[in-house]
């Protein structure tokens, strides 16, 4: 069994990556050389009854090593960023208090933003503002939209393609709510306690090198996932009779394509396309926003070097060893 790790500098470390780049396979190979708890930093995890498209872990994975955060909403219910960095800010000192390093991993880069740097409180969803916002996208379509955001919003605006609806609703949500642009609630300084916790939580981003090959494990985990029956999955999710497309559970991607896809008829191959080009298209954001923070330790990746060859040099700089992982600075 491993020995109980606590470094004292060390309060809790972050795995961020894009989909599919194995932040998983890499936090589960972790785990078999330090004792460690997982965080799930994924917005599609904390919902009960997505399990395939959202590539939950297994009932064996969970009883391995212990997960937080994973089904612990309804699909009706919302949970937000804010709603994630008091819980993960509860759970760190929680499984600190075990002897455990909390190992918080994840692909939703708002929520890991939440927890280091704090967020202005946002205005909770409102599903009036959202019928009203997709009645407008369904008759003029989502590009007018994002430039009636341009407008009011020039810097949301300008990170978003006009094809994300989810992101440019928020956005004009959040506008029609409060009266001020959602890039301005993005531009607090930082709290107390998040600096503290920013500088005592090692940051690694497992990018991989080659976009194409990237890319091409998005289509097979998409292939399997359709394989395993997430269409089934979906078609049970939409038999509940209370669930409604606007939610942010089946916003989500994947089920978002998937619920338009049994609504509308469309034919396999046409799911498996737009589903794909969706995955696609979040990893991209998930990357631009990863190569934007100048403190992130990378873990390049490539077909030579899967995601768990980092375990061994990470569980040995974490362990205060000399053989610290390839490009992480000290």
């Amino acid at each position: 069994m491993a020995a109980d790790i606590t470094p004292p500098a060390i309060e809790a470390l972050c795995l961020a990556g894009p989909t599919a780049s194995g932040k998983s396979a890499l936090a589960l190979a972790l785990a078999e050389r330090l004792p460690v708890e997982i965080i799930s930093v994924d917005s599609a995890l904390v919902y009960r009854g997505l399990d395939i498209g959202t590539a939950k872990p297994t009932p064996a994975e969970r009883a391995a090593v212990p997960h937080h955060l994973i089904d612990i909403r309804e699909p009706t219910e919302s949970y937000s960023a804010a709603d994630f960095a008091r819980d993960a800010a509860r759970l760190i000192p929680e499984i600190r208090a075990r002897g455990r390093l909390p190992l918080l991993v994840g692909g939703t880069m708002l929520y890991f933003k939440a927890l280091l740097e704090g967020l202005d409180e946002l205005p909770p969803a409102d599903a009036a503002v959202r019928r009203q916002l997709d009645e407008r996208a369904r008759q003029h379509g989502w590009p007018a939209l994002h430039a009636e955001l341009a407008r009011v919003d020039a810097a949301s605006a300008a990170r978003l393609p006009a094809t994300d609806s989810q992101r440019i609703q928020r956005a004009l949500e959040v506008w029609q709510l409060t009266g001020r642009p959602l890039s301005s609630f993005h531009t607090t300084k930082k709290r107390a306690t998040g600096d503290d916790l920013s500088r005592a939580t090692p940051f690694f981003s497992l990018e991989p090198t080659d976009r194409a090959a990237l890319q091409q494990r998005i289509a097979l985990r998409f292939d399997a996932m359709l394989a395993a029956g997430f269409l089934r999955e979906v078609e049970a999710l939409r038999a509940r009779g209370d669930l409604r497309p606007e939610l942010p559970a089946l916003r989500c991607v994947g089920y978002r394509q998937a619920w338009q896809a049994l609504h509308e008829g469309w034919p396999p191959a046409a799911l498996r396309e737009r589903g794909i080009i969706a995955t696609r298209q979040l990893a991209k954001r998930q990357l631009t926003w990863l190569r934007s923070l100048p403190a992130r330790r990378v873990l390049p990746t490539d077909d030579a070097h899967p995601p768990q060859t980092w375990a061994a040099p990470l569980a040995a700089w974490l362990q205060g060893r000399a053989d610290a992982p390839g490009h992480a600075p000290t």
